[in-house]
Formats: structure tokens, C-alpha cells, sequence
């Protein structure tokens, strides 16, 4: 089986989670499930030990002369999304609250585009990540499916009815043209590293948004299994 068969099988179990995470019952209620808060931590972990290391070296490889650069455009990452959360949470509160307008539309399609954004990065990068190899690839997949767990929850509770009936499919089918868009088209190296970089403030802005609001009532230890369990194996692969 070849690694770029293998991306897209990957790439179809990315999308198949957009599609059925409303039907996952054992992640539903308030406490926060264990498997959320444990499924955001592995990703996390894997961002802070595997891809950012990545990061810092591959300045040396692509002929960049700092590697601030790509942290800068990984703070970017994280600042970009955090507007659009930001946005959602204003168009969220109650009526009469300073913060409150009319415009739900609008922002769920803020919302779902820089997601679907992302997901076109996520699946691109399948076929063109900072290590080459199956075992790089595996921990990459493995790392988005339980990050996508926790995000589409919460862009499940964000807009319930739009997300089963409109964003779940446009979010599947970005994957999947992503992976596509990363068989047909190939970017530079600095480029690339770049789509990390601003991929790694992503994930770290879009994990800490679910875990930290005082309703969702989170599980800071199961967050931290995750994070021991999965930086643990990327420590012994590594």
C-alpha cells in the first residue's frame, strides 16, 4: 500500500468524523466527556513535541534564515482564530447583551469557511509533512481525528441545526479536496513549513477555546492523560 493510498484512506476517516460526531452519544453532556478533554490534549501534545520541534529545524533545511518566521506565522494562526471565536461567541449572547447582534448567518459561515480553511490545510498536508515516512504520517492522522473529536463537537453546539445540516459535509469534503490538492500541486518547502506553522497556532487556539469556558465544566485529567499518553509515544518514537 502506498503512503499516498494510505493518506487518503486517512483523509476519509477525517471526513467520516465530521460526519457521524453528532451520532457519538459517549461524547454528549455536561461534564465535559473524558474522551474530549483526553482527545484535545493528544493534540496538543502532539504540537507542542512533534511539529514545532519539526519547526524550529526547518529553517536549516529550506534555506530560511531565522526560524522565527514560522512562529510568527504560527501566532498568526492562533490570533486568526481567534477573531472568528471571537465573533461567534459576540453573535452568541443573549439578546440585549452588549455584544449581541443579528447576524447568526453570517458568522456561522465566518465560522464554517475558517474551518473549511482549515481542513484543506489538514488534508494538503497529509501528503507533504515536515518528516516523510508511515510512521510520521500515522501520528499526523491520528493527531487530526482527535482534534477534529473535540472541534466539531463544539462547532456542534455552536450551531446545531447548521452544522448537521450544511457544515458537517462542506467540512468532509475539504478534507478530501485537500488531499487531492496535495496530489496534484506541490508547493515549495518554506511554503509548506508555513502551512505547519500556522496549522500548529490553529490546533492550539481550537483546543484550549473547548477546554477552558467555565459551562463546559472540563476534565483538566483526562486533558492531561492525553497529553502525557500521546506525548509519551511521540517521545519513544521520536
Amino acid at each position: 500500500m502506498t503512503l499516498s493510498f494510505t493518506a487518503l484512506l486517512i483523509a476519509a476517516c477525517l471526513a467520516a468524523i465530521h460526519l457521524f460526531v453528532s451520532r457519538m452519544r459517549i461524547l454528549r453532556g455536561v461534564p465535559r466527556s473524558r474522551w474530549l478533554s483526553a482527545a484535545g490534549g493528544a493534540a496538543v501534545a502532539y504540537i507542542f513535541l512533534h511539529l514545532l520541534p519539526d519547526l524550529a529545524a526547518a529553517h536549516r533545511r529550506a534555506g530560511v534564515e531565522s526560524e522565527t518566521v514560522y512562529f510568527v506565522i504560527a501566532l498568526v494562526g492562533l490570533v486568526a482564530f481567534y477573531g472568528v471565536e471571537r465573533r461567534v461567541r459576540l453573535a452568541r449572547a443573549p439578546a440585549g447583551h452588549a455584544g449581541a447582534d443579528d447576524s447568526a448567518a453570517g458568522v456561522f459561515w465566518l465560522h464554517a469557511g475558517s474551518l473549511t480553511l482549515y481542513n484543506l490545510i489538514i488534508g494538503y498536508l497529509l501528503l507533504h509533512r515536515e518528516e516523510a515516512g508511515l510512521a510520521s504520517l500515522l501520528l499526523y492522522g491520528s493527531a487530526m481525528g482527535l482534534h477534529f473529536l473535540s472541534n466539531d463537537y463544539g462547532m456542534q453546539l455552536d450551531h446545531p441545526q447548521a452544522y448537521n445540516r450544511t457544515a458537517r459535509w462542506i467540512l468532509a469534503a475539504a478534507i478530501l479536496l485537500g488531499w487531492l490538492a496535495g496530489r496534484l500541486i506541490e508547493v515549495p518547502r518554506p511554503i509548506v513549513d508555513g502551512l505547519f506553522a500556522f496549522l500548529a497556532g490553529g490546533v492550539v487556539l481550537n483546543v484550549m477555546k473547548e477546554e477552558l469556558p467555565e459551562e463546559r465544566k472540563s476534565r483538566f485529567n483526562a486533558f492531561l492523560l492525553g497529553v502525557v499518553a500521546y506525548g509519551a509515544l511521540l517521545l519513544v518514537l521520536g
